[in-house]
């Protein structure tokens, strides 16, 4: 995972990007599957791997398929990520550590739905029953989430095509044409015919 998300960093072709993002997700899955938390797998693979890497997609059609040079390295920008990536680190050191039986996850209701999922809700995988009934509201808060931000950008790839365009963008397209044109009128007429 670390070296994919190397090589996302040195990429500029968009499209390379997306595409290492999908597979970026899905090596999070599979961690996400070896640490028993297979709903959470489930989720990264539906949404981070395959809805995320649709919706880039078409988002990339409406754009080019490059990144936009930089005239001097982001550094503010690098600053930014290592703080934040620092303090997010910094903030797992009160974690219980990976596996621990006195862990306060593993003192409270996660007995309870162990033993008792069965009986009060009833679908045989815990999983299921610990998603749709005892966090039922979560998921649904989650489920809203997601289908928010998919209706938003299907509403932005919806747009007809150059309205969103900005005026820049308009102007630098009208001057390749007349670039074109001019190119076209000034070359020599083909007179071996």
């Amino acid at each position: 995972m670390a070296v994919t998300a190397l090589w996302l960093v040195k990429l500029r072709n968009l499209f390379a990007v997306v595409m290492l993002t999908g597979i970026y997700s899905l090596f999070a899955a599979a961690l996400y599957v070896v640490m028993d938390a297979v709903d959470v797998a489930f989720t990264e693979a539906a949404v981070g791997a395959g809805i995320s890497t649709v919706l880039m997609l078409g988002t990339l059609s409406l754009t080019t398929e490059h990144e936009k040079p930089h005239k001097k390295p982001p550094l503010m920008a690098l600053v930014l990520v290592l703080l934040t990536g620092g303090i997010l680190v910094y903030g797992t050191f009160d974690m219980p550590r990976y596996g621990d039986i006195n862990a306060p996850i593993h003192q409270h209701v996660g007995n309870r739905y162990v033993e008792k999922s069965g009986d009060e809700v009833g679908p045989p995988n815990i999983v299921t029953s610990v998603l749709a009934s005892y966090r039922g509201y979560d998921t649904l808060g989650e489920t809203a989430v997601v289908f928010t931000a998919a209706v938003g950008v299907l509403v932005i790839i919806g747009r007809s095509k150059g309205s969103w365009r900005p005026t820049s963008e308009k102007v630098r397209r009208r001057r390749d044409d007349e670039k074109d044109e001019t190119s076209n009128a000034q070359q020599p007429e083909d007179t071996s015919s």
